[in-house]
């Protein structure tokens, strides 16, 4: 077909000039298959090397500082992801990718990112001899199948998960001493399985948002500890009101008991003194009889044989007069608590929130043993204890320091997120890298059933399997080869979980020891890992921006 002039001269100006035509815009900054390939291999490896020291019990800690110097200690691979800054596109891309599976699972972020960076280290060797990235990711894609068919077979059933104490405590401990020293991931580790295990109904799904998580910054962090019941952080708002009442109903409601200023604007003139009292009574009456109404539904039910006391926690607010009025009575009276409070409130203490005092019954009030005011410097602090069967409970966090406070609850999260798993999933993995042991025995067999070069593909990725033992062997100060290919003979021999032991690196029984992992947790990884690092694989040019906003393209 004929050209055009203009065609002919570009072809003509670029075989003179020796220079190639683009179609990108000459701002953007183009990078090549080769260099592509490159800067998402370092970026893969440069974020498993800051992510690598934190993996298992003995992992180090990173301190983070923000721009006022605030300062936050963590090893937990979420909260690391989400605070760093992260400018580099590619490595941005794995933490995201890290982070969902935080989202989904609570766990298993550091351990994603590793495994990317490994899938990507050992690819780069193959890639370097001349061997295709397409081949590396179908090898990648046969692996991966492979193992989500293998992890099935790898689990441990949990039959009824919930009457299991001790393996759910098992679960919450292996979590937990990841992130916070086994001093005090111990006894947390039973405070959240007893948590969950308080706010679990049988017919409903498990809603972590039953369980009010609320630090305070006052004594040790080893003071943690479960409340059967309900704390609030704001106390009564009467000074003469009792600080500790026992044997109480409490009274949930959402009624505002001060005095509103009518909608319309209008003005009252009097004459004598006896006029404003009267004025001054009848604007107050309807807030009043609320009042009244409350005082003798408490006269009702507390008499002086059953010894009871009462409680008023209100959503909305309760004015000075109201408050005089209840104190008067020997009431506690909270007024503007929180609305995921009233939500939790009946959970844990029984009967019903009223909107309205009209009809008020015994029926409609919940009980509590103890109800007690607490005052840290100006800060009060109302605990409601003894309560019968409740679903909703309060972990409260003690610590000195801010960033004590954050990492134990951070740690916590995961540690609920753990139980929770386990309890939907049915189902465990051995832990202490007996997984990764053994997917690696697997696919060494599992290579030989494979014709051609994705066999490649498939070795890599047992190989990059064991980045988790070594890792664990690595962080305890052990020496890796020799530890690693004892644990892989003992795999090989017994055909049962072989895990490693973090204090001598010689291989244990993860099931013994009581060391599991969740099985959700490791499926996602698998799923998610391996189909980013073959993406990042594919990727054969990189290209920064072509439109710039000033320039209009």
């Amino acid at each position: 077909p004929p050209r055009s002039a203009a065609a002919d001269t570009r072809a003509r100006a670029s075989l003179e000039d020796g220079t190639m035509v683009t179609v990108v815009n000459s701002k953007a900054d183009v990078l090549k298959a080769s260099q592509a390939l490159a800067v998402n291999l370092n970026a893969a490896k440069g974020l498993q090397e800051v992510m690598k020291s934190n993996l298992g019990p003995r992992g180090t800690l990173k301190m983070l500082v923000g721009g006022a110097g605030q300062i936050k200690i963590t090893k937990d691979g979420h909260v690391l992801l989400g605070e760093m800054q992260i400018q580099h596109p590619t490595a941005s891309m794995i933490a995201r990718a890290a982070s969902a599976q935080d989202e989904m699972t609570g766990d298993g972020t550091t351990t994603s990112v590793m495994f990317v960076g490994e899938l990507m280290k050992l690819a780069e060797v193959c890639l370097a001899e001349g061997l295709h990235p397409r081949l590396i990711a179908e090898g990648f894609d046969l692996a991966r199948e492979e193992m989500l068919k293998f992890v099935d077979t790898f689990k441990v059933a949990v039959p009824n998960a919930l009457n299991d104490r001790e393996r759910l405590v098992c679960v919450a401990r292996t979590s937990l001493r990841t992130k916070i020293a086994p001093s005090i991931a111990d006894p947390m580790a039973e405070c959240a399985v007893d948590a969950i295990r308080c706010i679990k109904k049988s017919d409903a799904p498990l809603d972590l948002n039953m369980i009010e998580v609320l630090h305070m910054k006052n004594k040790l962090v080893t003071d943690t500890r479960l409340i059967k019941g309900l704390v609030m952080d704001h106390g009564a708002r009467h000074p003469d009101m009792p600080k500790r009442l026992q044997n109480c109903y409490i009274l949930t409601c959402n009624v505002s008991l001060e005095y509103e200023k009518s909608e319309v604007n209008a003005g009252f003139f009097y004459s004598s003194a006896d006029q404003r009292d009267k004025l001054v009574e009848s604007e107050r009456k309807f807030t009043d009889e609320k009042v009244r109404k409350i005082v003798a539904l408490k006269k009702k039910v507390c008499t002086e044989e059953n010894k009871k006391s009462f409680v008023v926690i209100n959503q909305k607010g309760i004015d000075p007069p109201s408050l005089e009025m209840l104190a008067h009575e020997g009431i506690i009276a909270l007024r503007r608590a929180k609305r995921r409070n009233m939500e939790r409130l009946p959970l844990a203490v029984g009967g019903n929130a009223v909107n309205s005092v009209d009809d008020l019954d015994e029926d409609d009030l919940g009980h509590a043993d103890l109800v007690y005011e607490q005052s840290l410097e100006d800060d009060k602090y109302t605990f409601i204890e003894g309560v019968k069967n409740p679903h909703s409970c309060t972990l409260l966090i003690q610590g000195s320091t801010d960033h004590a406070i954050a990492q134990m609850k951070d740690a916590i999260r995961d540690g609920l997120r753990a139980v929770q798993n386990t309890i939907e999933d049915e189902a465990l993995i051995p832990g202490a890298g007996a997984f990764e042991v053994a997917a690696h025995v697997h696919l060494e067999q599992f290579k030989r059933t494979v014709k051609g070069k994705p066999r490649l593909g498939v070795e890599l990725f047992g190989k990059a399997m064991l980045s988790v033992p070594k890792t664990l062997l690595d962080n305890s100060g052990m020496d890796v080869q020799e530890k690693l290919l004892t644990v892989i003979g003992e795999r090989e021999s017994k055909r049962t979980p072989v895990g490693i032991s973090i204090a001598t690196g010689d291989p244990i029984d993860p099931t013994v020891e009581g060391i599991y992992d969740n099985y959700i947790v490791k499926k996602q990884m698998l799923g998610l890992s391996p189909v980013l690092a073959q993406q990042l694989l594919l990727v054969d040019e990189v290209i920064r921006a072509g439109k710039s906003a000033n320039a209009g393209g």
